[in-house]
């Protein structure tokens, strides 16, 4: 397992246990789903959740303004979101969610862009925690307000022209998490007037690829060995997309992981993407 006992990018839920009401760690409940999936996440987590967790809801912490799913905020708007959940720039923050970790990589992936290195994804999630048997709780996290001052990394998240210039120059290699068939355009896309395939030059490693049977992790030499197969050269700059820019950062994760803390990710993904008339996309 991807852990360890100093503060990581991923912890066991061993680890979280041992230090749940720790004072300096604040948990958060960053699960959502797909729209084709028949969940209500704001309802399971006012059911149940890991005790003291808050819930980060990435359809609310995003540009509202902006007609793609997941655009992220700008950082005032980030930073007052943060701040009234009661994450505070001195809190190591644990993000899980109720699938294993996908959504949590976003959560993850976020509080980085905004400066913030003290954010780590509980490995196996909600799933894992309950299957332990470990403590529950049903009544609304209370929040005291925190002070969250936000440093935006830029170099962490990539857009429609960046992607075209990596693309144009192979200056970093893009990296598709979705499904196999949704990347060669056999399977229809889920969100309306989305065309099908890829971009020219991408390559494809399905987030799902990288999780053991358990919802986990795969330990990294068989993350590592994912990737490759996948023809992806470790030693080179990667970026990250998916669908909406949410599973994108598992890879992203993945990659911090095995030692590439720069891995970009582009927020508009396959909704920018596939949505628009000026993009050239390839299908089998």
């Amino acid at each position: 397992m991807a852990t360890s006992e100093k503060e990581s990018a991923l912890v066991s839920s061993e680890w979280l246990s041992r230090r749940l009401f720790d004072p300096g760690i604040r948990v958060v409940d960053g699960t959502y789903f797909l729209p084709t999936v028949a969940r209500d996440a704001e309802k399971e987590f006012l059911a149940r959740h890991i005790p003291g967790a808050v819930r980060f809801d990435i359809d609310e912490v995003k540009d509202q303004q902006n007609p793609l799913p997941h655009m992220l905020p700008s950082k005032e708007e980030f930073a007052e979101k943060a701040g009234a959940l009661g994450l505070g720039e001195e809190a190591m923050i644990i993000a899980y969610d109720a699938t294993g970790l996908s959504s949590a990589a976003r959560v993850w992936w976020m509080f980085r862009v905004f400066g913030h290195e003290r954010v780590a994804v509980l490995d196996g999630g909600l799933p894992k925690w309950v299957k332990e048997g470990r403590p529950l709780a049903a009544d609304p996290a209370k929040a005291k307000r925190a002070l969250f001052t936000p440093r935006f990394r830029p170099e962490l998240l990539a857009s429609l022209e960046r992607v075209r210039e990596e693309l144009k120059s192979g200056s970093a290699q893009i990296l598709d998490a979705r499904s196999a068939g949704r990347f060669s355009g056999r399977e229809r896309e889920f969100r309306a007037g989305l065309k099908s395939g890829h971009m020219p030059g991408a390559l494809n490693l399905p987030y799902l690829e990288l999780f053991s049977p358990e919802g986990t992790l795969l330990p990294l030499d068989k993350v590592s060995e994912r990737f490759r197969r996948a023809g992806v050269d470790l030693e080179r700059p990667v970026t990250a997309s998916c669908g909406s820019g949410v599973t994108a950062c598992v890879l992203a994760l993945a990659l911090f992981l095995l030692g590439k803390e720069k891995a970009a990710v582009y927020d508009g993904s396959w909704s920018e993407w596939g949505g628009r008339e000026d993009t050239e996309i390839l299908a089998d």
